[in-house]
């Protein structure tokens, strides 16, 4: 990857991306409509295991807690709280060249415990398994 002034060029574009969803985000306000079309459009290019981890994380969440709102997040699918702060969000794999896509948790997700717990996991395939365990961190962290 080259870098220019320490940022890829894909670090460079998700910035642009995260500025722009942040103006849209401001003239939409705390519009659902509008969160949905922004996560659904970030899921439509996606292929592959980034796709069907999005498309997951994105039934999981609208199940379990329907009332977190769909929101991209530097171009990523997710979902934020009432106040607007994102709770949980897929990286795909391809967004920067990486080995595996991440499902991440934001600082306003409720995983606390204890001095030590993670905020991102790796996910190589959605299993029933992952589904399960991922059902049950997306619970915890809505509240």
């Amino acid at each position: 990857m080259a870098t220019s002034e320490g940022l890829s060029a894909a670090e460079r574009a998700a910035v642009k991306q995260r500025a722009k969803e942040l103006r849209e985000q401001e003239k939409a306000g705390k519009n659902r409509a509008a969160g949905e079309k922004a996560v659904r459009e970030a899921i439509e290019p996606l292929e592959g295991t980034d796709r069907d981890i999005a498309e997951g994380l994105y039934r999981v969440v609208t199940d379990v807690a329907p009332h977190l709102v769909p929101k991209t997040y530097y171009g990523m699918p997710g979902f934020a709280n009432a106040a607007g702060k994102m709770v949980v969000f897929v990286q795909p794999a391809a967004k920067f060249g990486t080995r595996y896509a991440t499902v991440g948790f934001d600082f306003a997700a409720q995983l606390d415990d204890g001095d030590f717990w993670p905020t991102a996991f790796a996910v190589l395939a959605w299993t029933p398994a992952f589904e399960a365990r991922l059902t049950t961190l997306v619970r915890t962290a809505a509240g």
